[in-house]
């Protein structure tokens, strides 16, 4: 009897000889880690200091903006043609491809100043959500009233050392597996922020909040330029709170085509940022009917119990922030080291690969470079975090200087420039004013930050973080 021999057909190598696996589903996931973080549980805070009218515009008119200029971005993934261009892997290799040199050192300085800031702002917040549960749990078996104060160093640390192990991971094609895990927390933290706000909005009986949220003087106001700072982070918070425009091209880089690149990049950027609008319009208007003009600036510490379930969507915050810091680290990472590479082509730190076994028959590969490098960023990262307890504040004041350049005016210009849209035309104009539009709304929010940093100043201790 003759048996057929089948043979399988390994998958096509890409135009520059790389295998990319990628696809619209994946590179969905990425884009929702990457816009989704621990910020969407202080939307009801920056709805209450709107109100009603300006809080869901700035929602959807944020997301809006996003999703246009994502589209704009992911055509110039290859260059001077969209589809049959040459390759730029990196934010900063389309810059440079499509405006030039000169464009790229503040290109580069706003993308890695945004990425890395995210990164501290996250071993915060993670240490913030595991000191959140340590707490939940004490007043509900200690009482309400009790002391239940906690301090975040030792869990800082411990974060730190989970992404130390995680850093060792090649790339972010081979992250897509944590990206998915996060993406799912993402959900879960958000759901249960919801449910909480839903419930305690339907025993209200009533919606609370204003037209024109949280009010000057009077009992329960604030005064004129509290509210005014408090108005200009919170348009700042929205906006950034969609950006992940520094992270687009390195997550189009990770997907196969056919179809082509920009096409699958545009799908996944409709689905990431609409997916992600619906959680954000929905916490953020129910959360505000819930509490008013009260709404804390963490949703989840706005109620006590259950406490099982408050603890499980502070855990699946934590769980979340540990995918999303590869998410934001791996593309600063494949920098430096591809920098490194090249500048030191014959040094064996940089190039030989070393090979360690792990159960299953798989193997770990690694260059000396990726081993300590990483790692001292990690632990770089660990120690700032630990000496700037206040640096949420300042990530507010990194995204007001990063959100125009990234996220409008290098997207606008490169397209203006790759697609030759005649200048004075009604279609320069109109990407022209949305430029300009951006840029007012990064300085008005750049303001709002600085006040609030300035403030938190006057109560800050070093290597002390403290819920």
């Amino acid at each position: 009897m003759d048996v057929e021999k089948v043979t399988e057909v390994a998958p096509a190598a890409d135009d520059d000889g790389r295998l990319r696996t990628g696809t619209v589903w994946t590179a969905t996931t990425h884009a929702i880690t990457a816009i989704i973080g621990s910020g969407v549980l202080a939307l009801p805070w920056s709805v209450a200091q709107m109100g009603w009218i300006l809080g869901p515009i700035a929602l959807v008119g944020c997301a809006y903006i996003t999703y246009f200029t994502a589209v704009l971005l992911s055509d110039c993934y290859r260059s001077p043609d969209p589809v049959h261009g040459k390759r730029n892997y990196t934010y900063m290799d389309a810059v440079r491809s499509c405006l030039g040199p000169r464009d790229v050192a503040l290109c580069g300085i706003a993308q890695y100043a945004i990425l890395w800031g995210a990164i501290v702002g996250y071993t915060i917040t993670a240490a913030t959500g595991i000191m959140s549960v340590v707490r939940s749990n004490c007043r509900h078996y200690k009482g309400h009233g009790a002391d239940c104060s906690q301090e975040g160093t030792m869990y800082l640390v411990l974060f730190g050392l989970v992404e130390v192990v995680l850093s060792q991971l090649p790339s972010l094609e081979k992250v897509t597996f944590i990206s998915i895990v996060a993406a799912v927390m993402s959900f879960t933290y958000s759901f249960v922020a919801l449910f909480l706000s839903a419930a305690k909005f339907a025993t209200n009986h009533r919606a609370y909040g204003t037209i024109l949220g949280s009010k000057i003087g009077g009992p329960g106001g604030v005064s004129a330029p509290t509210r005014t700072w408090n108005f200009l982070q919170a348009l700042g918070n929205i906006a950034f709170a969609y950006t992940y425009s520094m992270l687009l091209i390195e997550i189009q880089d990770t997907v196969k085509s056919p179809p082509s690149e920009n096409v699958t990049m545009k799908r996944a950027s409709m689905y990431g940022i609409g997916v992600t609008t619906a959680f954000y319009v929905s916490l953020g208007c129910i959360g505000y009917a819930a509490f008013g003009n009260d709404a804390p600036g963490n949703i989840l510490t706005g109620f006590d119990e259950p406490f099982w379930l408050i603890d499980l969507a502070n855990i699946a915050v934590v769980i979340h922030l540990v995918g999303a810091y590869q998410v934001y680290a791996q593309p600063v990472f494949a920098c430096y080291e591809k920098w490194l590479r090249s500048r030191y082509p014959d040094s064996a730190f940089f190039h030989r690969e070393y090979a360690l076994r792990l159960p299953g028959g798989r193997a770990m590969r690694f260059t000396m470079c990726k081993l300590v490098l990483r790692t001292a960023f990690v632990a770089t990262t660990t120690i700032v975090s630990l000496m700037l307890p206040f640096f949420n504040a300042i990530l507010g004041l990194l995204g007001a200087a990063a959100f125009w350049p990234l996220t409008v005016y290098f997207p606008v210009t490169m397209y203006i420039t790759q697609a030759k849209v005649p200048r004075g035309s009604r279609k320069w104009l109109a990407l022209q004013a949305l430029n300009v539009g951006a840029l007012l709304v990064s300085l008005l929010a750049a303001v709002g930050s600085v006040a609030d940093i300035v403030q938190r100043l006057g109560h800050v201790t070093m290597f002390k973080t403290q819920l």
